[in-house]
């Protein structure tokens, strides 16, 4: 059994533990969260042996081999450095860290460690997206002519949604680039097999001031009897950006946190010579295919009508319903066959230090593109 320690318990800490119990031979043996009471508590609500008070005590916890990073943004980096300075396999939610060169210094460390690092852009891992970049790697949708679509949601539609993330100081100088847009440019560039090596951004803050409920975050509830304090944003809502890939090849890119009636709505389509493919995460196991010469068609999710080299990404018969879940079992299961390697692969399907870091590079160059009104290259 391979044993894991697990940092933060809020909305993706439990995701992760999910997930890994239906691997089937990892145990989830710690939990740490900010408060040992809490950490206490949601220890003992989802079965986890053992809480802890700190980082440090989950790392000296013994035998332990794993440790998942599901912290608020700004202590991401500050604990991956500790979780490599131990020595242990680390997985990371994302962004891996909030600037370039804090990304730049745990590639070097995890590199140094030579351990098995991940970090948790899920989208590459839904079966119909795999499929895509089996097609590209197989030559079917020809030379890549174009990539362009959108993420969009609209959680912080109104001016008395706030969240800790609207906090530059806890979620970073960009919120919904780094936020969604991230996963956008990793599951495109996945894809394409192509790097974003340069950007021109808009960004657009739509409520330059919300308001924040004095009795907590509470996004999602309504309470008529709420008391509210204004807090200056300074941070996106919604960004559009044009880039480059590294092939020469071009595309665009919004999103948006703003959007009314979209909840978590990916898309993206990429066009080639031979056809195009096409995919929305709100409708994931249909991957349509577009043609010049013939009826377009949509595939969906069967096995028995996958590429073969990506066909055990779906896990069910066609017509049994799998969606983000499934995707992120995918995930944790690629990074877990490394894990059990005991060391990096040589091609590996799941995103990792360097996958994150190179995100972080096109977040900074979209918000300098943004502050400079120009084209900015980014960082290799």
């Amino acid at each position: 059994m391979i044993n894991v320690g697990i940092i933060g318990s809020g909305f993706i800490g439990p995701a992760h533990i999910e997930a890994l119990r239906r691997l089937g031979f990892v145990q989830v043996v710690a939990l740490c969260d900010g408060m040992f009471a809490g950490a206490q508590e949601k220890a003992r609500q989802l079965d986890v042996p053992h809480a802890c008070a700190s980082v440090e005590e989950l790392l000296a916890y013994p035998d332990l081999h794993v440790v998942h990073n599901c912290t608020p943004n700004h202590l991401h980096a500050e604990i991956n450095r500790k979780i490599l300075r131990a020595g242990k396999h680390v997985f990371s939610e994302k962004p891996l860290c909030m600037t370039p060169d804090e990304a730049r210094e745990l590639v070097a460390l995890a590199e140094q460690a030579g351990v098995v690092h991940g970090v948790s852009f899920v989208y590459r891992q839904f079966a119909m997206v795999r499929q895509a970049a089996s097609m590209m790697r197989a030559g079917s949708i020809g030379r890549l002519f174009a990539s362009h679509g959108s993420y969009l949601q609209d959680w912080m539609l109104l001016e008395t949604d706030y969240n800790w993330r609207v906090d530059a100081a806890l979620g970073g100088a960009s919120r919904a680039v780094a936020d969604i847009g991230s996963h956008w440019c990793d599951t495109v560039q996945f894809v394409t097999g192509r790097r974003i090596t340069e950007v021109m951004a808009d960004l657009a803050i739509v409520w330059p001031t919300r308001k924040s409920n004095v009795a907590g975050n509470q996004t999602f509830t309504q309470d008529e009897n709420a008391q509210y304090e204004d807090k200056r944003v300074t941070t996106e809502d919604y960004g559009s950006v044009l880039f480059r890939f590294d092939d020469g090849s071009k595309g665009s890119f919004s999103v948006s946190q703003v959007s009314a009636g979209r909840k978590n709505r990916l898309t993206f389509e990429v066009n080639g010579s031979e056809r195009s493919v096409a995919w929305d995460q709100e409708i994931p196991q249909q991957l349509w295919i577009g043609h010049r010469a013939q009826a377009n068609q949509t595939l969906s999710d069967d096995p028995g009508l996958m590429n073969r080299d990506v066909a055990d990404s779906a896990h069910f018969p066609g017509g049994h319903i799998e969606g983000w879940p499934d995707a992120f079992k995918n995930m944790l299961a690629q990074f877990y066959r490394a894990v059990q390697t005991g060391a990096m692969p040589e091609a590996p399907q799941f995103a990792t230090f360097h996958d994150g870091a190179n995100v972080m590079y096109i977040i900074d160059a979209i918000v300098k593109s943004h502050q400079q009104q120009r084209w900015v290259r980014v960082e290799q």
